[in-house]
């Protein structure tokens, strides 16, 4: 059964499946000589928000989906923070095709308080997880194959620049999508590691008072300036890929 269609609007037209969007992104290519090329892939509706109630999934649609799982085929490996993987669920990163390599997963946990029970992907025996934490100590009870990159910034917190470098030296990788949450796309920013952004912008408003939105807390400085590559239009939704200036 064909995926959804998209519609590019900009720099030219053409209709394009998820596949097609993702094709020729060369992140891995482009990465700098010392850390991966951070991509990070965020879902808000037109008034900011990131989730309905605790979730972000009530916000996408098929189209978003296609892209979202067709990103993470494309990438070296997925970077998430441990409450993100929590509330989400995360399991297995790439469940279609059937056997599909998967990337590497990267749980970005300052304090190393995971559970297999809350994050089935540290319970799935063929993924590969790398924790990169500011603590010692192991998880316990994961069936997972788990690596640990340790790495602490002078507040205590997880250095996310030492970190990346960690992936790219002792790991290989070479590109890296991000998925949140807000607090660690903030950190990605605030260090100068973000290099584009996929936004979907969903066709909803969700109102309400929850504060989550793209970035928690604020950022030094200017506002990050970012330069718009492409956009797609699906199933009233806007599909939006920036380039983020270095800092």
């Amino acid at each position: 059964m064909p995926g959804p269609r998209f519609e590019r609007l900009l720099p030219d037209t053409a209709t394009l499946d998820a596949a097609g969007i993702v094709a020729g992104l060369e992140h891995a290519e482009r990465a700098p000589a010392e850390r991966p090329f951070v991509a990070l892939n965020m879902v808000a509706s037109l008034d900011g928000h990131v989730r309905v109630g605790a979730r972000t999934g009530p916000l996408g649609r098929g189209a978003d989906r296609a892209l979202f799982h067709a990103l993470r085929r494309s990438t070296e490996a997925v970077m998430v923070g441990a409450q993100t993987a929590r509330t989400e669920r995360y399991g297995t990163l790439v469940r279609d095709p059937p056997g599909a390599p998967q990337p590497l997963a990267c749980l970005v946990s300052g304090s190393l308080r995971l559970d297999p029970a809350e994050i089935p992907l540290l319970a799935d025996p063929d993924s590969r997880v790398v924790v990169l934490t500011a603590a010692e100590g192991e998880v316990a009870g994961a069936a997972a194959s788990l690596d640990y990159v340790r790495a602490r910034d002078p507040d205590g917190g997880v250095d996310l620049a030492a970190g990346l470098r960690a992936l790219r030296a002792e790991h290989g990788v070479r590109a890296v999508l991000g998925e949140g949450g807000p607090t660690l796309n903030t950190g990605l920013f605030r260090a100068g590691l973000v290099d584009e952004l996929f936004l979907t912008l969903a066709p909803a408003l969700v109102v309400g008072l929850d504060p989550l939105r793209l970035l928690a807390g604020e950022l030094p400085g200017p506002p990050a300036a970012l330069t718009l590559l492409t956009a797609h239009v699906a199933e009233s939704a806007l599909f939006l890929r920036y380039a983020v200036a270095p800092t």
